[in-house]
């Protein structure tokens, strides 16, 4: 019956516990998958749920992976991130680090591998993992979380837990915890997300040359022309010359600079160019709005493609990414809240548990255009930035820590995400085996900890 605020009053129900684990992570993308290997290495259980049907999150979406090296071109995503990356190259399913003038470093993987590659790790290190189950709610007693609620096929399954690691991206577990999340920037704008599609039988060969022999003709954001001619995968970002055309021709393209990405096979190039403002990501009647706008944009954007880029001639379009790419929703109040000076100075922290050496990249939310600031090297990533203020016992891994709106633009690229899970899930581990909350953990034996499995860190 429909009550007089609009509302209807569900009945009570009683909930089956279907399991209970020492470490449970929630969300199986870049953070959550390496949450649930470092935890297991080292020796608790582990329970892994993902709404989804495979593990991967953004990793499956025809998106590179950004920063694996420094500024100065310096691998500093190490451990378990690179030894996913070398199972995946020893398949042929992805490149080596390249540097790029851009984005810092460029990865190219096959999206479909890492689906299977990621989930045999996580099977074979024991990790007990859960697909089509979506987060529904946070068990939470005298502000210390017990484990989540999941919507199931058919019903509802609590899984208990000593402690939970948030890998959603979203904040989603955090928030229906109770402790504090902030969003967007100061006036509650979040950076657009964007739908990946991908076009089949491009001549990359003769784009890349096209740009490096004719500079004048294809102008290229912030990377040189040499560097097309030198490296046979990698990032466009520009062509505003030619995006303009088209649109004078009236084909309408949604933002002002042209981003292609080779794929790991010859001929396939991932489109990052749709753009769709306004939308929050941590919404369903949002996304759904953003799914539909970004598909309409599509069309425009391969005629664009097809007609005026070169090496697009006798290309077509061969499919979209199973979801829109959220760059931005909601990010934790951390007991330390990173920020843009902290990134912009090379800041040290005595807690740091990652590194990460990605510019500040806003995709801005008003308009077509971005803004980037780098930092010439490195900056760390602290531990207290993983933890949640108010509720005890719940870590959080992935572009959802602890951060200012500013900094989230350089932290969250899915090498440093993994680098930021691989750090959650040892201290998740280390916390229940030495029998104390992730707030009162020894940061220095998890430093430790980090460094003999192989992490980076820098001091």
């Amino acid at each position: 019956m429909k009550n007089a605020n609009n509302t209807i009053t569900e009945p009570a129900r009683e909930t089956p516990i279907y399991k209970e684990t020492d470490v449970l992570v929630v969300g199986g993308g870049p953070a959550g998958i390496m949450a649930a290997l470092a935890a297991a290495e080292s020796g608790v259980k582990v329970t892994l749920v993902e709404g989804r049907s495979h593990v991967g999150g953004n990793l499956t979406i025809g998106l590179p992976i950004l920063g694996f090296l420094s500024q100065k071109k310096e691998l500093i995503i190490k451990g378990l991130p690179q030894k996913l990356m070398d199972r995946m190259k020893a398949l042929d399913a992805a490149s080596d680090h390249q540097a790029c003038p851009l984005h810092v470093s460029l990865t190219i993987i096959d999206p479909e591998m890492v689906k299977t590659v990621a989930l045999d790790m996580l099977l074979q290190a024991g990790v007990d993992v859960q697909f089509y189950s979506m987060f529904a709610d946070a068990i939470v007693e005298d502000d210390v979380i017990k484990g989540c609620i999941f919507q199931c096929k058919g019903r509802r399954e609590a899984i208990l837990a000593r402690r939970v690691i948030d890998c959603t991206g979203d904040a989603d577990v955090t928030f229906q915890a109770g402790a504090p999340c902030e969003k967007g920037d100061a006036n509650g704008g979040m950076q657009p997300p964007t739908l990946m599609f991908r076009i089949d039988n491009v001549d990359t060969d003769k784009l890349r040359q096209s740009i490096a022999g004719e500079p004048g003709d294809y102008q290229m954001d912030f990377i040189p022309p040499d560097y097309f001619g030198k490296n046979s995968r990698f990032i466009t970002v520009g062509l505003r010359n030619l995006i303009q055309k088209a649109r004078a021709d009236g084909i309408p393209v949604p933002t002002d600079r042209t981003i292609i990405i080779t794929g790991i096979r010859r001929g396939e190039a991932w489109i990052n160019m749709t753009r769709v403002k306004d939308i929050d990501g941590s919404d369903s009647h949002s996304l759904t709005q953003g799914e539909i706008t970004a598909r309409k944009q599509i069309e425009g954007i391969a005629k664009y493609l097809i007609n005026y880029v070169p090496g697009f001639e006798n290309a077509w379009f061969s499919m979209t990414a199973p979801f829109l790419g959220i760059r931005e929703t909601r990010r934790v109040t951390g007991r330390y809240m990173l920020n843009r000076d902290d990134l912009l100075s090379c800041r040290k922290f005595d807690d740091a548990v990652a590194v990460g050496s990605y510019p500040i990249d806003i995709h801005r939310p008003n308009d077509n255009d971005c803004t980037l600031e780098w930092c010439g090297d490195c900056y760390d990533i602290p531990y207290g930035s993983l933890l949640p203020q108010k509720i005890g016992n719940l870590l959080v891994a992935g572009r959802c820590i602890g951060t200012t709106h500013e900094a989230m633009a350089g932290t969250r690229v899915m090498s440093t995400c993994m680098a930021i899970g691989e750090a959650a899930g040892r201290a998740a581990a280390l916390s229940v085996t030495d029998g104390v909350a992730p707030a009162s953990l020894d940061v220095a034996k998890l430093r430790a900890t980090l460094r003999a499995s192989g992490a980076y860190l820098r001091s």
